[in-house]
């Protein structure tokens, strides 16, 4: 089992420090959460991340919105943080309430304050191979494979799952990386044949148990970005307990991909306060 908690917890205390040496010259990281609506997934979402952002020794700001506020009201309010010098990161909790556009909005956020890597600048900037903030969960799948020593150059992995939050901005960090990437999304006729010759096999399609021992050869690393609820507790998106023999390392649901965001988030935080003070910026 590849263990990202353990991970995420050496990745936030590594992060406790600097911001403690960012304290010393006035600079104190600071995160800005903007929770719009009553969504209950999306409260405790937010809560988890304040409490890490507090734990880091980061400034916590926190704007909550009526579920009938308007574009133009969280409009103004990620306009408002995007002048705030003391705000580094700004990350709007997704979903919004259904008469919001949410690709507007966060397109408002300066890729400066992009914590989440999902403005369309950010994801210009990691096309392009650009200095920019990364996407959270696709940075922490890379962090997990570089802690278990896996090599990616030249490394077959597949990514199942085309999401903008984790399969696209994943398959391009890989690409850089070195690494020979085959992405498989609803419309692949045979998954099997996509999945079972990588050396590693990256699930991210919300869908429960899609992948079991016909999709992974053996040996092969399992990143199970799913995460799912039902009445036996947390599960994802691969049939973790049949490929027990067979794939080489897995990551666990809880415990693995999970940990990894919010220790990413705090990463990118504090970049992008530390990016803030030097004389290039990431341009708005």
């Amino acid at each position: 089992m590849i263990d990202g908690a353990q991970l995420a917890r050496s990745i936030r205390a590594r992060v406790a420090e600097r911001v403690a040496e960012a304290a010393g010259t006035g600079r104190v990281p600071g995160l800005a959460t903007i929770l719009v609506g009553d969504d209950p997934a999306g409260a405790v979402y937010v809560a988890a991340k304040r409490r890490a952002v507090r734990e880091a020794g980061m400034r916590d700001f926190h704007r909550r919105l009526p579920q009938q506020a308007t574009q133009k009201e969280v409009a103004a309010v990620i306009d408002e943080l995007a002048a705030d010098l003391d705000v580094s990161g700004i990350l709007l909790q997704l979903p919004l309430p259904a008469q919001l556009d949410a690709a507007s909005l966060i397109d408002r956020i300066p890729a400066a304050k992009d914590v989440d890597g999902l403005t369309t600048a950010s994801a210009g900037r990691l096309a392009r191979g650009e200095r920019g903030l990364r996407p959270c969960t696709p940075s922490g799948v890379i962090e997990l494979l570089d802690a278990e020593g896996i090599e990616l150059r030249g490394a077959r992995v597949a990514v199942v799952g085309w999401g903008e939050l984790v399969g696209r901005p994943l398959a391009q960090l890989l690409l850089r990386r070195g690494a020979t990437v085959t992405v498989a999304h609803e419309f692949t006729a045979d998954l099997a044949a996509v999945t079972r010759p990588a050396g590693i096999v990256v699930v991210a399609t919300g869908v429960r148990g899609l992948i079991g021992p016909e999709h992974v050869k053996p040996g092969a690393t399992v990143i199970d970005v799913g995460i799912h609820r039902t009445p036996t507790g947390l599960t994802g998106d691969v049939r973790a307990a049949e490929l027990d023999g067979i794939a080489g390392r897995i990551t666990p649901v809880p415990g693995g991909v999970g940990p990894m965001t919010i220790a990413m988030l705090l990463v990118n935080t504090l970049q992008a306060a530390e990016w803030s003070a030097t004389p290039y910026t990431v341009p708005a």
